[in-house]
Formats: C-alpha cells, sequence, structure tokens
C-alpha cells in the first residue's frame, strides 16, 4: 500500500505570474514546480521582493497564476468556482503570516476559535477545540489576553493555533518569524517543527532565514522566478520540543 506521507498533498505545475506595470510586463514567476508531502515540512528561500509570498499566495489559492496548475486531491482548484474555491481553502489550507493579523478587540480564545465560528461550528464545540490548540502552541494561560496584552511571539503562536483549527491538509507560513527578536524566533521555528511533526501536517513556509529554513525536510531557492532544488539539511532540525507554556517573550 502507497504511504500516506509519500502521497504529494498539493502539485503545482508550470506556475507563471505576471503584472503589469506602466513599465511593462513584470515575469515574477517564470514556470514554477514544486511539490508537499503528507508531514513533510518545505521550505522556499529568497531574498525579500523576489517572488516568494506570490507563490505561497497561488499555491493556498489565494491567487490566480497567470499560467500552471495547482493540485490537491480534488483535482486542479483553479478550475473551482471562486465560491468553492474559497470554501476548500477555509477547510483545508491554514495561513501564518509575517504579521499575525489577529482581531484586536477578541481574546486569545476567541481568535483561534473563529475559523470554525464562521464555519457555524457550535461556540462550545469551538471554544473547546481552540483551548486545546491554545495548550498545544502553550498559551492556556494566557486565553483570555487581547493581543495587546501579549508578547510578540505569543500573539504569533495565537496565529498558529489558528491555522490550524480547521485540521488543514497544507499550512503555508509566510515569513512566519520575520517580525521577531532572533531568540523568540528561535523559538517560533521550534514550535512549528513540533506541530507539524506531532501532527503528520504538511507546511510549505518561505522565508530568508536559514535557521528557519533548516527545520524543512526539503528546501528550494526562488531564483529569477524559478525554483533550484537545494542539498538536503545535514541533520540541523530542532529538537523536538515546543516551549515552556509559561514563559513570557519579548
Amino acid at each position: 500500500m502507497t504511504n500516506e506521507r509519500s502521497r504529494p498533498v498539493v502539485r503545482s505545475t508550470g506556475i507563471m505570474k505576471d503584472f503589469v506595470t506602466p513599465g511593462g510586463v513584470l515575469h515574477v514567476l517564470r514556470g514554477c514546480d514544486l511539490e508537499v508531502a503528507g508531514g513533510e515540512i518545505v521550505a522556499i528561500l529568497g531574498a525579500s521582493g523576489v517572488g516568494k509570498s506570490t507563490l505561497l499566495h497561488i499555491v493556498g489559492t489565494l491567487d490566480r497564476p497567470t499560467a500552471g496548475r495547482v493540485e490537491f486531491a480534488e483535482g486542479d482548484v483553479f478550475l473551482l468556482s471562486d465560491r468553492a474555491r474559497a470554501a476548500f481553502r477555509n477547510r483545508h489550507v491554514g495561513f501564518v503570516f509575517q504579521f499575525h493579523h489577529l482581531m484586536p478587540e477578541f481574546t486569545a480564545l476567541e481568535n483561534v476559535m473563529m475559523p470554525g465560528l464562521i464555519g457555524r461550528m457550535p461556540a462550545p464545540a469551538a471554544r473547546e477545540k481552540a483551548h486545546a490548540l491554545l495548550e498545544q502552541v502553550g498559551l492556556a494561560e494566557r486565553e483570555g489576553h487581547k493581543p495587546h496584552e501579549l508578547s510578540g511571539g505569543e500573539q504569533q503562536r495565537v496565529a498558529v493555533a489558528r491555522s490550524l483549527f480547521n485540521d488543514p491538509r497544507l499550512v503555508i507560513a509566510d515569513e512566519p518569524s520575520g517580525n521577531l527578536d532572533p531568540e523568540t524566533a528561535d523559538q517560533l521555528h521550534r514550535l512549528v517543527y513540533t506541530l507539524a511533526k506531532n501532527r503528520g501536517q504538511s507546511w510549505l513556509i518561505a522565508t530568508h532565514n536559514e535557521s528557519l529554513a533548516g527545520i524543512a525536510d526539503r528546501r528550494s531557492r526562488l531564483i529569477q522566478g524559478r525554483l533550484e532544488p537545494e542539498p538536503e539539511p545535514a541533520g540541523n532540525s530542532p529538537a523536538p520540543h515546543a516551549p515552556a507554556g509559561g514563559n513570557r517573550e519579548s
């Protein structure tokens, strides 16, 4: 029987993305091929502005490619209607961005609950699941605090918990530690590694941070609109344990 972890969760082929500018057509992606298998962490490296976010937005179905295919088990998601594609994305893809995008008027628990409430899950069930997720990221004791009462690292851990609420097949993280100091960033990297491996969840991460890229099973570099595979990491993944829940970060 085929190993479930070896099957691609998503396969993108021939991804091209052009933007029309006053100076002419800008070719950002020039034919990118990418696969992420079950339970695999894949990192995309590259300098700022090279197109990493554009590629992730396309793989995550937030943006359409100029050409190419993005295939999940259901087939090419860009053959779906906008409404069906949005429903698919909300159910099967989680997102973590450089800035946490938490809703300031809600507590950490309420922010994590939000995907469930949007999906019409009963509030008690959503609350219970959100609490369990905050426990997993070490923030159960902070669940009643609003974002402005949390440190930067804590806010990003809340965002990670929220991204996992619907048990997505794929989590897309775009420079998730880019706004954190080195020590707090390292704690987040360890947390991502632990969650991905313990949950058997696929992660696609865009970063220019070599430490974050070091937790990946595979890594590619985006150069002049094309993905160039890099050698496999030499066993430099972090120890698989999450940061202690009681520690505040700066």
